[in-house]
């Protein structure tokens, strides 16, 4: 069983940057793909971005170009750089873990994460 705890969140003004962490435990997640979702208030949890153990990475076409997924050196963390943020980022931001070692096709999808924290919440004010 794996528990993932994100850490990071918080209140900041349009074009800043805030970089989000998610620790996982209770066994390796070193193979894992590991994702972000997020969920605004109102509306469905989306699929954010992913990477996977070979640092292979996948986003959302609203973040790319602003946001970085990255696995943390021992491979147990992973990180979503967020620049030039905007309102509508504000949402509550999950880590998610999928057991398979690579990404494919349906790896945006939360159906095909096993494991997830429990979200921490990111604010974006005009």
């Amino acid at each position: 069983q794996v528990q993932l705890v994100e850490s990071g969140g918080g209140l900041v003004q349009a074009g800043g940057s805030l970089r989000l962490s998610c620790a996982a435990s209770g066994r390796t997640v070193i193979h894992y793909v590991m994702a972000w979702f997020r969920q605004a208030p109102g509306k469905e949890r989306e699929f954010v971005a992913a990477a996977s153990w070979n640092a292979n990475t996948k986003y959302a076409g609203s973040v790319k170009g602003r946001f970085t997924i990255s696995r943390g050196n021992a491979q147990n963390t992973v990180y979503l750089q967020m620049n030039s943020l905007r309102p509508e980022d504000t949402a509550l931001y999950y880590c998610a873990a999928d057991k398979r070692s690579f990404l494919h096709t349906r790896s945006g999808f939360q159906d095909e994460y096993g494991s997830w924290g429990q979200g921490t919440q990111v604010t974006v004010s005009s």
